[in-house]
């Protein structure tokens, strides 16, 4: 059974609690409203070692469907480095300390939204001799 709207809200704290308790290192939490709609939240968090990325990963996922979410999408769960778990309005990065560091996928998500395609900057009028119409 899919999780109310009014119900979303709780998902972001308890997926930060789930990592406290797991001993989650360095997480952060990026804001995603107005920069995409595929989730309103991106946690970012380090793991010591793969079997610490793959426990914190499976505790959350019980903890998501104990609490009703049965819609998480996991990646690399096996032996990786990164692991994505797609909780709908919280998208979850678990990241081995090195892999982390070479994504950097919290600067990439920080940064200020793109100007709107096909929005058109107005010329500036122009300076060049002859090229006004002061007569």
């Amino acid at each position: 059974m899919a999780q109310q709207p009014d119900q979303a809200p709780a998902i972001l704290p308890l997926v930060l609690a789930s990592l406290e308790d797991d001993k989650a290192l360095e997480p952060v939490v990026i804001d995603l409203a107005g920069k995409t709609t595929m989730a309103d939240h991106m946690v970012v968090a380090t793991g010591t070692s793969q079997r610490h990325l793959a426990s914190m990963a499976e505790k959350l996922i019980e903890r998501l469907k104990a609490a009703g979410r049965d819609d998480i999408r996991a990646e690399g769960l096996g032996d990786s480095a990164w692991v994505l778990i797609d909780a709908g309005e919280v998208i979850v990065h678990l990241f081995r300390a090195e892999t982390r560091s070479f994504y950097d996928i919290e600067r990439l998500w920080q940064m200020a939204p793109p100007p709107e395609r096909g929005a058109v900057r107005s010329p500036e009028p122009s300076t060049a001799p002859g090229g006004s119409d002061d007569a």
